[in-house]
């Protein structure tokens, strides 16, 4: 059994709280800046303590994992606290802001032996995996497109000159860090980091990008990632090989309806049992790695956030975005 410290009190935290619930996993602490917001939901999850100062909060010892879901520029810095306290940290995407920032986390998890998860679901899911055991079904790939655009309801204030931390470059945010996160993820969790980056986004007057297409050359084959927040279409992913290829016809982030084609005709459904709430199925999934003491599978996820942390990084650099943490 693990039992959570919660960080934030906002929408991110409060969907995780129901998920948290669901998957049977006590939070007995929170930590948020203003009490009173925080008070409500304490009360409605029956969290014992409710604390304002993170370095109290981080001494209560009725909890080993915390769990963060503030804005993405304190990602880092609140993880790195966690960490050096010997707390587990669960860390929702992208869980930094640079490489150098996830390089640092990697290091120093592991010198303390605590466990380090960045909450990105497609990971997390059985049905990722059977992607992963059927791509040498495909022959030789060479192709991967992948897209999720989501118009975003903060995009109108953004319009009319109101910057929200989804547009926020001093905030980490943006289209690329804040939904095409999604796609490299899926891409770099099965082929690891690619040979170039290049990304081409539509940039708003503070410098963000609001959407944006990420090509991603892997020698012999090549990815397309396309993100956006400022208009909308249908999700969805397909790798292609000379043999056939695989489509999931839903958002990246959740891999469902999976689907292998062959070029005889042969066809088949990928997916397997119903995993419910994907957040739920993560958190229960970390559960699980935590009490196996498995970190020889944890670590090969934190290996596939620091590619995914380079690609970011690359990308951003391509499109000339600079966050203020590139300035620490």
């Amino acid at each position: 059994m693990i039992k959570v410290g919660i960080v934030g009190n906002g929408l991110i935290v409060q969907q995780a709280l129901a998920c948290f619930k669901e998957a049977g996993i006590p939070c007995t602490a929170l930590w948020c800046r203003n009490a009173e917001k925080g008070k409500p939901l304490a009360e409605e999850y029956g969290i014992e303590k409710v604390y304002t100062d993170y370095e109290e909060f981080l001494e209560y010892d009725e909890f080993d994992t915390v769990y963060i879901g503030l804005v993405n520029s304190l990602h880092y810095e609140y993880t790195l606290k966690a960490v050096q306290k010997n707390k587990n940290v669960i860390c929702e995407k992208p869980i930094t802001s640079t490489y150098e920032e996830m390089e640092t986390l990697r290091l120093v998890a592991r010198d303390r032996n605590v466990f380090l998860f960045e909450a990105i679901m497609s990971r997390y899911s059985a049905n990722y995996e059977a992607v992963r055991e059927h791509l040498a079904d495909l022959g030789d790939i060479k192709m991967i497109r992948a897209n999720y655009s989501q118009y975003s309801r903060r995009y109108n204030a953004y319009q009319e000159g109101t910057v929200l931390p989804a547009f926020d470059p001093a905030l980490s945010g943006g289209a690329l860090y804040d939904i095409n996160v999604y796609n490299v993820h899926f891409v770099t969790g099965l082929f690891g980091r690619p040979e170039t980056v290049t990304y081409i986004a539509n940039i708003g007057f503070n410098g963000i990008d609001t959407s944006g297409v990420l090509t991603l050359d892997y020698g012999p084959f090549k990815a397309v990632c396309t993100g956006a927040k400022d208009s909308m279409s249908p999700p969805g992913i397909t790798i292609q090989g000379t043999k056939g290829y695989i489509e999931i016809d839903d958002r990246p982030g959740f891999v469902r309806n999976v689907k292998l084609h062959l070029n005889d005709g042969t066809e088949m459904m990928l997916d397997g049992p119903d995993e419910g709430n994907p957040m739920t199925h993560e958190f229960r999934v970390m559960r699980k790695c935590v009490q196996d003491d498995d970190f020889e599978r944890t670590y090969s996820w934190v290996n596939a956030s620091l590619d995914t942390m380079y690609v970011l990084n690359a990308a951003r650099k391509s499109a000339g975005i600079v966050f203020a943490a590139d300035k620490k």
